[in-house]
């Protein structure tokens, strides 16, 4: 028997899952946070960096996911300075970068399934018939 199966409830933090992959995908499901996660993955990168490498994410929705990212402790927020312009830099704690297989694994299936069933346009093609 595995662990996902010794209880009726998973309990984390006050809070219930079904199961483990419940716990998981609470903490990176969504369309943007495993997107966030990968572009973290190599370096920490200020907002503005991020929000140029995730077309089509709105600054709402980079910023709500940054936050929970950040209080589920996958993600970590540097401020430097004190007066306007602040610097603002995001990288992934030790927990995040715990999540590097699972990318990996993601990301290569998502290689395979381009290959296979897409293909690589450029931004000027989008939206062209």
């Amino acid at each position: 028997m595995g662990i996902e199966c010794q209880g009726d409830f998973v309990k984390i933090d006050n809070k219930l899952y079904p199961c483990t992959v419940s716990v998981a995908m609470d903490l990176v499901g969504g369309k943007w946070k495993v997107v966030i996660l990968y572009h973290l993955r190599d370096a920490p990168k200020r907002y503005s960096e991020l929000r140029k490498e995730l077309r089509g994410v709105t600054e709402r929705t980079l910023s709500l996911q940054l936050k929970q990212l950040e209080e589920d402790g996958l993600v970590s927020r540097q401020v430097y300075g004190e007066k306007p312009p602040i610097k603002v830099v995001y990288s992934l704690t030790d927990f995040g970068k715990s999540f590097a297989p699972v990318l990996d694994a993601i990301l290569g299936w998502g290689n395979q399934i381009a290959s296979q069933k897409g293909e690589f346009v450029s931004a000027s093609m989008v939206g062209q018939h």
